[in-house]
């Protein structure tokens, strides 16, 4: 299994079905937006490499986030000379992530490897902490303690082997970036395939994290328009949940974000605007430098730590995200992007804090 972005390339038909007439229409508009629903304010770099490994720790990257015992829980990739891993850091506040120290999970039981795109939440059921990555297939491992980066366990598959649905003609399969969440009764493993795929597998809440199925393709759209990096969440006090997915526009990577009634239902643009963008380089405000070229891999700040991964529409909604760093004029392997994490703020009423009934 090749490192993510290393799948084959390809544009494939979209239906009006699939997008919805208004973003087939605004198609040639990716990446532009045009009185967006959203507006946001970006901090500055605030968690990044440590400097005294700077030379060999090129960026860091793939957050997931969980506010717990009083302090955020931030899981990530991590780039360096070595290659792909995952770590983690903890902090009081975000003026105290800068100084945080960022710890590799090579060393745990989870072991060294291939490890890129966490997703962390707390499984009740079960009583664990889940931490789910990719290693070329969908993995897990589980710790009872969230702040004890030496707990995570050997990693382990959700499937014994690749569903059909997913699998290249060569025999590799290509999916990446794998996202669960559960209502009362079922939970979802979402992802897609770096080729406008969104899909989504499904087990009882009762038997996960084994059982995984009807693994399906749920969204089709043309590669830029649907890339990755997807994340859902329930919208607390309402029925409606959110799926934000990464695209790419003339102006660098941004997200899209979608709606439904159900994890196993329809799909539909969150918002009319064109390309029915969340948050991009034209609706996030930067004090001082713009840092960052467009707004990359992230997640939500939830309100939970739960497998329900809800978000309060009645507080303002914060996303951590990947912003590219880029010295100008310099060229870079794909490894050695200096991608750095800062959170963007909502900035005046939107389409999910209008969901608010408080």
């Amino acid at each position: 299994m090749k490192p993510r972005h290393g799948f084959p390339r390809g544009t494939m038909l979209v239906s009006a079905a699939t997008l919805g007439i208004a973003a087939l229409a605004a198609a040639s508009t990716a990446g532009v937006s045009q009185s967006p629903a959203f507006r946001w304010k970006s901090s500055a770099p605030l968690i990044t490499p440590p400097a005294q490994v700077t030379p060999d720790f090129y960026g860091v990257k793939d957050p997931s986030i969980v506010y717990h015992g009083g302090k955020y829980h931030v899981f990530l990739t991590m780039a360096t000379a070595k290659g792909w891993g995952l770590a983690y850091t903890s902090f009081k506040d975000w003026k105290d992530a800068p100084k945080a120290k960022i710890f590799g999970l090579e060393n745990s039981p989870m072991g060294p490897g291939y490890r890129a795109a966490p997703q962390i939440f707390y499984f009740a059921p079960k009583k664990l902490w889940y931490l789910i990555y990719q290693g070329g297939d969908p993995l897990y491992s589980t710790s009872s303690d969230i702040a004890d980066p030496m707990s995570w366990s050997a990693p382990k598959p959700f499937f014994d082997k690749a569903p059909d649905i997913v699998t290249q003609p060569n025999g590799h399969p290509a999916w990446l970036d794998f996202w669960n969440i559960c209502d009362d009764r079922n939970c979802y493993l979402f992802f897609t395939d770096d080729n406008g795929g969104f899909y989504r597998a499904e087990t009882s809440l009762k038997n996960f994290p084994d059982g995984f199925h009807n693994t399906r393709r749920v969204m089709q759209a043309p590669r830029d328009d649907l890339f990755e990096a997807s994340n859902t969440y329930k919208i607390a006090g309402t029925n409606t949940y959110l799926t934000l997915v990464e695209a790419i526009g003339p102006k660098g990577r941004y997200f899209r974000a979608w709606k439904s009634d159900g994890l196993a239902g329809e799909w539909q643009p969150l918002t009319p605007t064109p390309m029915n963008i969340f948050a991009d380089s034209d609706n996030v405000a930067f004090e001082g430098r713009v840092w960052s070229e467009g707004v990359s891999h992230g997640e939500m700040v939830r309100a939970t730590s739960d497998q329900t991964l809800t978000i309060d529409p009645c507080k303002p909604l914060q996303f951590l995200y990947q912003g590219l760093d880029k010295a100008k004029g310099k060229t870079y392997e794909y490894i050695q992007l200096p991608y750095r994490l800062g959170v963007i703020t909502a900035a005046g009423p939107n389409p999910i804090s209008r969901m608010c009934t408080k």
